[in-house]
């Protein structure tokens, strides 16, 4: 009976109920699937190898010029985002201040 009790998840019989019958359904559906699975993973592999990965595949390359273009891309990103929210910041206030100039015309 101890045994049962170490099974036990957050001491409630209906969440260990629950939680186990999941898992064994997502085992069950992952072995009667597994040639579709197995599928999936070894073209994802194959699609990854013909990805053009942002960073220098030279052996020679060390430090930052290895990842010269990561970094250029990652900067490209922070900088667009950091202009897209200041549009977006400032279009807000704008709307602020003319519901509020509308709302002190028609009081």
């Amino acid at each position: 009976m101890e045994f049962l009790k170490n099974l036990m998840i957050d001491d409630n019989w209906v969440t260990t109920g629950i939680i186990y019958g999941v898992l064994i359904i997502a085992i069950v559906l992952l072995l009667k699937n597994l040639a579709k699975v197995s599928g999936f993973v070894g073209e994802v592999k194959g699609e990854l190898r013909k990805a053009s990965w942002p960073w220098d595949q030279d052996p020679k390359a060390k430090g930052f010029k290895k990842y010269k273009e990561l970094i250029d891309s990652t900067i490209v990103v922070l900088i667009a985002v950091i202009l897209l929210a200041g549009f977006v910041q400032f279009w807000d206030f704008v709307q602020i201040l003319i519901v509020g100039f509308l709302s002190e015309i028609f009081r």
